[in-house]
């Protein structure tokens, strides 16, 4: 059976360090691969607490937004933690995440789950990608102002809420 992919969406310059941590650290015990934007903030954080775990299996995805102007993803793009690059052609992101030239679509559509951590524009489009997919989606958010215009039917959670949810959604071994 093939390995699975956990989606982290996030902010790309707050890191929300502890839940972040706590959350990499527990998908790189758990044996998938991580998927993020491959940025800074929430990106960074829960991928550098995913590589870290000792002997783990999976491996940190970073999927890159592009910049038409440079022609090349955006400063600090990938962060250090990545190291599987998927280079796109898609430069749309925040209020325009849904638009088809967005990498939210390639984001939400490789994972077989989303945990959606604090964050802007760009995360509330990845949660509404992933409700337009099917893709199972939670907000591990303290509360509904965490990511602007979260719809009503995507659940928040405990970190103990976000792992059971991860676990029902994910294949058994």
């Amino acid at each position: 059976m093939r390995q699975q992919i956990v989606g982290v969406m996030g902010s790309g310059s707050g890191s929300h360090r502890s839940r972040s941590t706590q959350l990499g650290t527990w998908l790189g015990e758990l044996g998938v691969h991580l998927l993020t934007g491959g940025g800074g903030g929430v990106m960074a954080s829960v991928s550098e607490a995913f590589a870290r775990v000792p002997g783990r299996s999976g491996k940190v995805i970073g999927v890159l937004p592009f910049l038409k102007t440079e022609s090349r993803a955006p400063p600090g793009y990938p962060n250090p933690w990545i190291e599987i690059v998927v280079q796109t052609h898609l430069p749309s992101s925040g209020r325009q995440g849904t638009d088809d030239s967005s990498r939210n679509h390639v984001n939400v559509l490789s994972s077989d789950v989303i945990i959606a951590l604090p964050g802007g524009y760009g995360t509330s489009s990845e949660v509404r990608l992933a409700l337009r997919y099917a893709t199972p989606v939670i907000a591990f958010v303290e509360n509904w102002r965490e990511i602007p215009n979260l719809p009503e039917e995507v659940s928040t959670g405990s970190f103990s809420e976000v792992r059971d949810f991860v676990k029902r959604h994910l294949s058994p071994d």
